[in-house]
């Protein structure tokens, strides 16, 4: 079973601590029971996988109604998260978090909370959203917005794809186009 620790920096986010089982023929994880998280209503419809060369950083994105659960499956992440909710508590602040193959981790991250992860080394991410795909609901802000102000620990640039590459920092994005 999992121990859950609520995020104490973004309201909604919650951190998997997950407990592995092994003996000299490997390991056995569970990695995701809906009941661990606090959305009851949570319902995931789509399990994804991402590949990262070491060095892409990806994000950060946002959505207005799809939830995420992300596990890094292989090598290492740095998760960066910002609260974008105007009706949180906590909006207008981050979170670093360590996703590794070794440290075994699950992060819960609400709608409404930007989210993206640097490639330590080669990894994958495994990820578990409750919204097929829409891109009328996939929003983007600037990594390195200094209004976001994220510690990603980078040495040198990371490598981005155009698209997040041209992500606008906060103070560009209409109210509007924010999560409520």
């Amino acid at each position: 079973m999992a121990q859950l620790c609520p995020s104490a920096a973004i309201e909604g986010v919650c951190i998997a601590e997950l407990q592995a089982h092994g003996d000299e023929r490997g390991r056995f994880t569970e990695v995701y029971r809906k009941e661990w998280f606090p959305q009851r209503s949570w319902n995931a419809l789509q399990w994804s996988r991402s590949e990262s060369q070491q060095g892409v950083l990806r994000g950060l994105h946002y959505h207005h109604c799809q939830a995420d659960y992300w596990h890094c499956g292989m090598g290492a992440l740095r998760v960066g998260l910002f609260d974008l909710r105007r009706s949180s508590p906590t909006c207008g602040q981050g979170q670093v978090i360590e996703l590794d193959q070794e440290i075994l981790r699950g992060v819960f991250i609400p709608a409404g909370v930007a989210h993206g992860f640097y490639a330590v080394t080669d990894a994958t991410l495994f990820y578990l959203v409750d919204a097929y795909y829409d891109g009328t609901d996939e929003w983007g802000v600037a990594w390195d917005d200094p209004d976001v102000g994220l510690s990603w620990s980078i040495a040198g640039g990371p490598i981005l794809s155009p698209r997040d590459l041209a992500n606008p920092r906060l103070r560009d994005i209409p109210t509007q186009e924010l999560p409520s």
